[in-house]
């Protein structure tokens, strides 16, 4: 689900909470040693996702948050801000040249530049809480 969130609004508050759980707490900051990642430039999209882009410059930037149930990806357009709330459910990470992250029948890809470089250790904690969100709450395979 992808939010207009460039004005503060209740509603969108508790529809990003019910889907990602509530923010960490301080002290769980401090223990993970940040929740959010530095700013990326995107270079790739799916064609869904285009009309939340900027059309007149050609750098978009995104970022990432985490979140205990799952993760926020914040997208800049002019003055609009947007956040796609992603679950961990429904969450998948490729790391090819740079990284793509697809759910919901989207994808986001982030440029392989030093920017990327320098959130390796930001996709590697996400790795691990992606995991260990899968091993709390197993896939059932129905035959």
């Amino acid at each position: 689900m992808i939010l207009d969130t460039t004005h503060y609004s209740k509603s969108h508050k508790k529809r990003i909470n019910d889907l990602v759980e509530k923010p960490f707490s301080l002290v769980d900051r401090f223990k993970l040693r940040g929740i959010g990642s530095k700013r990326m430039i995107i270079d790739n999209v799916s064609p869904n996702m285009i009309k939340y882009l900027n059309t007149v410059t050609d750098l978009n930037y995104g970022n990432i948050e985490l979140r205990p149930g799952g993760i926020l990806i914040g997208i800049v357009r002019g003055l609009q801000n947007f956040t796609w709330v992603i679950p961990y459910y429904q969450f998948y990470m490729y790391k090819t040249n740079g990284v793509s992250i697809h759910a919901q029948g989207r994808f986001i890809t982030f440029k392989n530049n030093r920017t990327y470089q320098e959130n390796t250790n930001f996709f590697n904690k996400l790795s691990r809480l992606k995991v260990a969100y899968d091993l709390k709450y197993p896939h059932i395979d129905t035959l």
